[in-house]
């Protein structure tokens, strides 16, 4: 039988273990069979519904924690895209049909990830084993027995405990290594001759797809010119900060030399097909020509470029997009635009973490872009990055690394 002939769905119903998914707004997408028998509920009960109005802690137990513990364990998987295995828990549940009666119970949950092409999650798979009747058993018996066990059982409980713990310490060093490592390869804040600009690089707040955004401001040869570049390598940790390293280096070594900018994104393209890791990433630059008052762009898969007017028209550069830089078959050239400026305008390239938003459109986040630039069009390119950053990243921080760089022409 072919993988496409598999039903997935029959195979989830019937797994012999306890499975629900989650959404990440953590409400209910589906419990297989043995989640409802075990928790007592009918699945119309469940789907659709907030994990918390079907679960909530005991009101009659003051010590009860399995609501807050679970909710903690799950976010965390949230922010970080890796699955975490909790203690055992005590989290009663009431019964159905006879409401303000709760029933003790014993559950030894994981939870784990389920990842989208772009390596936000999607779904979480919250696996529960339900061990309440070994402990009702041993209680039963009425030895010495029962507390051993249970003592036997907290013990191992509190072990894992202690080996996520290590484990999330150790990610978080990780973590702090990688972004060190991508701040020390990008290029400082500067004066471009006498065309003030700004950067700015906010990592994730948790490891996912962090550190592999850059950016890259460089004198181009021959006249008032400079390059200005933005990309986004799909991954995290230490392995993208130096991809990403690899390609802000390549593409601002090459941009130096190259006829425009579709020229430069076709070299780097092929650099990227012998780079592991670069698979997918996406880059955008712009040459931009003081004396004739013109930006010439080329993308590589990445979010258009932004060109502020002096009046508060914000044009959206996309008329030069091609696929991601591996991705574009040789000997073929990439494409490039043409557009004019006026004194006093801004050019804004940004990587996808400063519009995109799980479950919404991006052109919801290019109109939030666009009214937050006309808005503060009169600031200078600090205070415009700052205001930026502030109207459109989320108060509680980001899941995705973001790099925004800020020109005034």
């Amino acid at each position: 039988m072919s993988e496409a002939e598999i039903d997935y769905a029959a195979v989830f119903q019937t797994l012999p273990g306890m499975v629900a998914l989650l959404t990440p707004e953590l409400v209910y997408a589906d419990a297989n069979e043995e989640f409802l028998r075990m928790a007592g509920r009918k699945r119309e009960d469940m789907v659709g519904r907030y994990l918390f109005d079907v679960f909530p802690d005991n009101p009659n137990n003051s010590t009860a924690t399995g609501m807050r513990n679970l909710e903690t364990s799950l976010l965390r998987v949230l922010a970080t895209g890796e699955r975490d295995t909790m203690a055992l828990q005590r989290y009663d549940v009431e019964i159905p049909d006879r409401p303000g009666h709760w029933e003790e119970r014993y559950w030894s949950p994981v939870n784990v990830p389920v990842l989208g092409p772009d390596g936000t999650v999607v779904l979480l798979v919250h696996l529960v084993e339900e061990v309440t009747e070994l402990i009702r058993a041993r209680r039963a018996a009425g030895d010495g027995r029962t507390q051993v066990l249970e003592a036997e059982l907290y013990r191992r409980a509190g072990e894992l405990q202690e080996i996520n713990e290590r484990l999330r310490q150790a990610h978080a060093r990780e973590r702090e290594v990688a972004v060190a490592l991508q701040e020390a390869m990008l290029p400082a804040p500067r004066q471009l001759e006498h065309h003030p600009a700004a950067v700015r690089y906010r990592p994730a707040t948790g490891a996912l797809n962090v550190c592999g955004d850059w950016y890259d401001l460089v004198d181009l040869v021959g006249g008032d010119c400079i390059g200005v570049s933005v990309g986004d390598v799909v991954g995290h940790g230490l392995e993208a900060a130096c991809v990403m390293g690899q390609l802000r280096s390549a593409l601002s070594a090459v941009s130096r030399v190259a006829e425009g900018p579709a020229q430069a994104l076709g070299v780097l393209g092929r650099y990227a097909h012998v780079i592991d890791g670069a698979e997918s990433a996406t880059a955008v630059t712009a040459f931009v020509d003081f004396a004739r008052h013109t930006v010439t762009y080329s993308s590589a898969g990445h979010p258009p470029p932004a060109l502020l007017h002096t009046d508060g028209r914000v044009e959206l550069l996309d008329r030069a997009t091609d696929p991601p830089l591996d991705a574009r078959p040789d000997p073929l050239p990439r494409p490039q635009a043409v557009t004019a400026f006026e004194d006093g305008a801004a050019l804004v390239l940004y990587t996808d973490g400063l519009i995109e938003r799980r479950r919404e459109d991006i052109d919801t986040g290019l109109a939030r872009l666009t009214r937050s630039l006309a808005a503060h069009r009169e600031l200078d390119p600090e205070d415009l990055a700052d205001a930026v950053l502030r109207e459109l990243l989320p108060p509680d921080g980001a899941t995705d690394d973001t790099a925004l760089v800020v020109v005034r022409l």
